[in-house]
């Protein structure tokens, strides 16, 4: 008779008890991935809510919700019900041997579907008014206090940037309020100012208005309102020292301003002055003449200049005493009558005005 071996109890025993702790391990370390997943896809959905600008031109603002529709957003019982549904399919459909979790990651951003609104903003008129922070809007802070003084205006002056109709205007304000201010400063040779630093003021500005208005008055059409101004920036840099293409291009534009109005009382003084105060007496004197009959009274003191550095001094004396009888009211021309009877030999070399240049930004 054959024995029947039997099975070891003590090792089934084993083998039962070691299958239990594996599944008991798997057990724990399967909800980890599933809720780390979860928590990914929840991030992406937030990322993928976050509004976007697109085409600045309409300022179109897209706003989206991931896998969402746009109808009526459903009760919360079934809400809490549908999750449910999903978190379990989620720990059912768990294998063993399941996708690394980037690749999960990968799939559940291919499967995001946007859905949502868009809203496009177009320009309408500003309505908020701000905060009135004397409402005591704010709590504890004292409301500040602002007292002004001084407050001067300067009036608009549009000039045409070229001859002809239809042209562009050019805003020249803050540059004819600058040359009014500093013109009889600068204007005659010597300059004269009340301190070194207006000076230095003064030769910083005139360098950038130089600068801004060179592209225009460079144009063969410039009109004569630019040509004019150009020519006045550019003697009074002349005088200031500011180097010898000053001098040229000033003469340039004033001999072009001439030729476009060659009956401006103003252009025919400017151009006889910055020719006889630059040693061209004869050359000057026909433009200063010009002047003189088109009633411009500052060219015959120009005038009497010239016959003063030209060895006349009785001629400049005879003019500018007639012409104070002419202009009984001009205070300069008695102080100019002055430095000739002691000798001097310029007559602008008088205190100029006070004058208060800003300096340059």
């Amino acid at each position: 008779m054959k024995a029947i071996s039997q099975p070891n109890i003590s090792n089934k025993a084993h083998k039962f008890a070691t299958l239990t702790a594996l599944a008991a391990a798997c057990a724990m370390m399967l909800p980890a991935p599933v809720n780390a997943a979860e928590n990914d896809t929840a991030a992406a959905s937030a990322n993928a809510a976050v509004p976007s600008a697109i085409d600045s031109s309409k300022r179109v603002i897209r706003r989206a919700q991931p896998n969402a529709a746009v109808s009526t957003p459903q009760p919360e019982a079934q809400l809490n019900t549908n999750t449910a549904q999903v978190n379990n399919a989620q720990q059912s459909n768990v294998q063993p041997n399941r996708t690394p979790l980037n690749e999960a990651q990968s799939q559940a951003n291919q499967e995001l579907e946007l859905t949502g609104t868009t809203r496009v903003y177009e320009r309408g008129p500003m309505t908020a008014t701000g905060i009135d922070l004397r409402g005591g809007q704010l709590a504890n802070i004292p409301t500040p206090q602002v007292q002004l003084s001084d407050i001067s205006f300067v009036p608009t002056m549009l000039i045409p940037q070229q001859k002809g109709l239809g042209t562009d205007k050019l805003d020249v304000s803050l540059l004819d309020d600058f040359i009014k201010d500093v013109s009889p400063n600068a204007r005659h040779y010597p300059p004269n100012f009340p301190n070194r630093t207006q000076r230095h003021n003064a030769r910083e500005k005139i360098k950038v208005m130089t600068d801004w208005i060179e592209p225009y008055a460079k144009s063969p059409n410039a009109s004569y309102d630019v040509l004019l101004r150009a020519a006045k920036l550019n003697g009074m840099g002349r005088n200031l020292d500011l180097g010898s293409e000053y001098t040229v291009r000033g003469g340039q534009y004033v001999d072009r301003a001439i030729k476009v109005k060659p009956d401006s009382g103003e252009a025919n003084f400017l151009y006889g002055l910055m020719l006889s105060e630059g040693g061209g007496f004869k050359e000057g004197q026909k433009y200063l003449d010009k002047a003189v009959s088109l009633g411009y009274t500052e060219a015959e003191q120009s005038l009497a200049q010239s016959d003063l550095l030209s060895d006349r001094r009785d001629k400049a004396l005879e003019r500018l005493r007639r012409l104070e009888q002419q202009v009984p009211n001009n205070a300069l021309i008695r102080q100019q009558i002055k430095l000739v009877e002691d000798g001097k030999f310029y007559i602008w070399d008088i205190p100029a005005p006070n004058v208060n240049v800003k300096p340059t930004m």
